[in-house]
C-alpha cells in the first residue's frame, strides 16, 4: 500500500532529515548523514525521476545532506552554494544572488505581511509517499534465504518505479495564477529521492520492507522558458488510491513472475474490503510481522466508547478510520536509539519466527508457497471479461460514493484485476478500457465535475430487475462494502443470464417448436380482498394452446421420420408384419386388423 505525508518547514523537515533518511532509528545530534546511514546498516538515498537534469542529476546518484538540505528543506536549487557564490563574484548582491538560486516562489513569500490569502499557512515544501508491500510479502523476504530475499527487493524497486512513472506522466500537473486556474502537465518530470527502510516502529523490531520516495513539490512550467513553480498538491493527494492499487497490481505480476507464486484475497476486518496475499505463507505468521496492528486494535475499543458516549450512535465509516489513526498516534513507540543491521535484524528475526513456531513452518515457506501456487492456477482461470469487470466496477463504486470520479473507478478497476488474474500479468491499458467502458455505458452526469451510476443502462425497465438494487444498497445491517458486493454479484449474473439466453437463441435448430412464454411468478392468494384485487388475472388462450399441440405432433412425427430414413439407409430392408388392409401412408387407422406375412418393402 502507499501512504502519504507532507514535508513543510519546520518540524516536519526536521523529522525527514534526523528520522526518515537514516532508517527507522534516530539520528545523533552532529552525527553526518552517511555515516548515520552506515551504522544504521540502511543503504544511502538515491534520486529519481526525469526531472533531475533540469537541476543537474541523474538518476540513481547518491542524495548527499547538503543536497537533500537545499532543495528538500528550502525549496532551492540542489547545487545552490556554487550558484550564489558565482554570482556574487560576478557583482550581484547578497539578495540577487540568493534569489537566482530558488525554484520557483520562496519559502518566505507565504510568511510576509503582504500574502493576504497564505500569510498563515505554511507552504508544502515535499510529498513523503511511503510503498510498502503486503504483510506476507515481508514475512518471505525476511524469513526466506538470500536469493528470495534479493528477487523481492528487486520486485519492489521495480513497482515502486512504475508507479512512480505513471504519477509523472498522468497524474502530476503544475499550477499557476490566481488559485491555480492554470493547470498543465509538468514539462520535464518529477524530482524523488528515495530512502529504504527494513523494519517497522513496533516495541519490537519487526520485518517491513518499505520505501520512503520524498516527491520534491518544485517543477517546471510546460513553456519555452522551463519557469519553476508548486505542483497541484490536490491532484497528487487524490490520486493515491489508485496509485496504491497500481502498485499492487504491479508487485503481484513482478513476485509471480519471477518466484511462480500466487495471490489470494485475505479478509483483514469482516465486512471490508479483503487484501491479496502470497497463497501459502502460515496466517500465523502474519500476526507475528504485524505487531502494530495488534496495538492499534487494542487501544481502538475505549476510543470507539467514548465516541458512542458523546455521539449517541456508533461511528460510520469515516469517524472509524479517524479513530483508528487517533489510536495509532497514541501506541505510536519512539524509534529506538540502537541501530542494527539488515543481517543483524534478519537472524532476530528467523530465531524469533523458530521459536514461536517452529522451525519447519520457517524453512518450508518458499516450498508451500509454491505448492499452493499451483493449486490456485488450477482453480482459478486468469481471463478477465471487460464487460464484467465494467459491471463490478460501477457497481462497486456507485454504492460505495454514490457520486465519484474518474480516478474511483481506476482505482476499483484495479483492485478487480488484481482479485481476477492473482499475479498473472495484464496487458497495458486495460485498466483504463474498463474505466472507459464504464463511463460510456453505465454512467451520466451527477454535477460540474461527478458523475454517477446510470441504474437504467445497468437494469433494464422491467419491475423485476429495477427492484434489486435497492433493497441490497439499503440493508443497513450489512456494511457497506458487503451491499456493495451484493449489488456486483446481482449484476453478474444478469449479464451471465443474458449471454446464456443469447447462446441458446444463436444456435441452429433443425425443428423449431415455437411455444408460449409463460411468467414464472406465481400468484399467491392475500389474506384480504385489498391485497386481492392487485393480482393481475392470467387468461389462457384455446387457439394458442391447440396450435401448440399441432405443432409439437409434426415435429414429433418428423422426428421419429428421419429416424427411420437414417436407419434404413444403415441397415437395410427390414421384415414388417403386413396388414391386410393398406391405411394411406404413414397413418394407422384405429380398428384395422393384422395378419402375418412378409414383404420386400421397407420403410419408404
Amino acid at each position: 500500500m502507499i501512504s502519504k505525508a507532507t514535508v513543510r518547514p519546520g518540524d516536519g523537515w526536521r523529522y525527514l532529515f534526523r528520522g526518515v533518511m537514516v532508517g527507522d532509528g534516530q539520528r545523533p545530534a552532529g552525527k553526518p548523514l552517511r555515516a548515520a546511514q552506515d551504522e544504521a546498516g540502511v543503504p544511502p538515498g538515491i534520486w529519481k525521476g526525469r526531472g533531475l537534469a533540469a537541476v543537474g542529476l541523474m538518476a540513481g546518484d547518491v542524495v548527499t545532506e547538503r543536497q537533500a538540505e537545499l532543495l528538500l528543506g528550502q525549496g532551492r536549487h540542489p547545487d545552490a552554494d556554487r550558484i550564489e557564490r558565482e554570482r556574487l563574484e560576478a557583482g550581484d548582491d547578497p539578495a540577487t544572488a540568493r534569489r537566482a538560486t530558488v525554484l520557483g516562489r520562496p519559502v518566505e513569500h507565504n510568511q510576509s505581511p503582504k500574502t493576504d490569502k497564505a500569510k498563515e499557512r505554511k507552504p508544502w515544501l515535499a510529498m513523503d509517499l511511503v510503498f510498502r508491500a503486503p504483510p506476507t510479502a515481508h514475512i518471505a523476504w525476511a524469513l526466506g534465504d538470500d536469493e528470495t530475499r534479493l528477487i523481492l527487493e528487486l520486485c519492489q524497486d521495480i513497482t515502486r518505479d512504475k508507479t512512480l512513472a505513471w504519477l509523472e506522466d498522468a497524474v502530476a500537473q503544475i499550477r499557476w495564477g490566481s488559485g491555480g486556474k492554470h493547470r498543465k502537465p509538468i514539462r520535464d518530470g518529477l524530482i524523488i529521492a528515495v530512502f529504504r527502510h527494513y523494519e517497522s516502529r513496533a516495541a519490537e523490531s519487526k520485518p517491513l520492507l518499505h520505501d520512503h520516495a520524498v516527491v520534491s513539490i518544485r517543477a517546471r512550467r510546460p513553456d519555452d522558458k522551463g519557469t519553476w513553480g508548486n505542483l497541484s498538491a490536490d491532484s497528487m493527494l487524490a490520486h493515491i488510491v489508485a496509485a496504491d492499487t497500481l502498485y499492487t497490481l504491479y508487485f503481484m505480476e513482478e513476485v509471480s513472475a519471477r518466484l511462480g507464486w500466487a495471490w489470494e484475497p485475505r479478509e483483514v476486518t469482516p465486512g471490508r474490503r479483503p487484501v491479496m496475499e502470497i497463497a501459502g505463507i502460515d496466517q500465523r505468521l502474519i500476526g507475528w510481522q504485524s505487531t502494530r496492528r495488534q496495538q492499534i486494535e487494542d487501544a481502538l475499543p475505549v476510543l470507539v466508547a467514548d465516541y458512542e458516549a458523546r455521539q449517541g450512535h456508533p461511528p460510520g465509516e469515516r469517524a472509524a478510520y479517524a479513530l483508528g489513526c487517533q489510536a495509532a498516534d497514541q501506541t505510536r513507540p519512539s524509534k529506538r536509539t540502537r541501530l542494527l543491521s539488515l543481517t543483524e535484524l534478519r537472524e532476530r528475526w528467523r530465531a524469533s519466527a523458530i521459536r514461536t513456531f517452529g522451525a519447519c513452518t520457517v524453512y518450508r515457506l518458499a516450498k508451500r508457497a509454491r505448492a499452493a501456487a499451483a493449486a490456485v492456477w488450477a482453480r482459478v482461470r486468469p481471463a478477465v471479461d471487460i464487460a464484467l469487470a465494467a459491471v463490478d466496477t460501477a457497481a462497486v463504486v456507485y454504492v460505495m460514493r454514490g457520486a465519484f470520479k474518474r480516478h474511483h473507478l481506476l482505482a476499483e478497476a484495479r483492485r478487480h484485476l488484481s482479485y481476477v488474474l492473482r499475479g498473472r500479468p495484464h496487458q497495458p491499458g486495460l485498466d483504463e478500457q474498463i474505466v472507459q467502458t464504464v463511463i460510456d455505458d453505465y454512467t451520466r452526469p451527477a454535477g460540474r465535475w461527478m458523475m454517477t451510476a446510470d441504474l437504467r443502462a445497468l437494469y433494464p425497465r422491467d419491475t423485476e430487475d429495477q427492484a434489486v438494487l435497492r433493497p441490497l444498497t439499503r440493508k443497513r445491517s450489512a456494511s457497506q462494502y458487503e451491499r456493495a458486493r451484493l449489488a456486483a454479484d446481482a449484476l453478474r449474473a444478469r449479464v451471465h443470464a443474458v449471454r446464456r439466453a443469447e447462446r441458446l437463441g444463436s444456435r441452429p435448430q433443425l425443428h423449431t417448436a415455437a411455444a408460449p412464454t409463460a411468467s414464472s411468478r406465481r400468484p399467491r392468494p392475500f389474506p384480504s380482498a385489498r391485497k386481492a384485487s392487485r393480482v393481475r388475472e392470467q387468461t389462457t388462450d384455446v387457439a394458442t394452446v391447440a396450435q401448440t399441440r399441432r405443432t409439437l405432433a409434426e415435429a414429433a412425427l418428423a422426428t421419429v421420420q428421419e429416424g427411420a430414413r437414417e436407419r434404413a439407409l444403415r441397415h437395410g430392408p427390414r421384415s414388417q408384419p403386413l396388414p391386410t388392409t393398406t391405411p394411406p401412408p404413414y397413418t394407422q387407422q384405429p380398428g384395422n386388423q393384422h395378419t402375418p406375412g412378409r414383404t420386400t418393402g421397407g420403410v419408404a
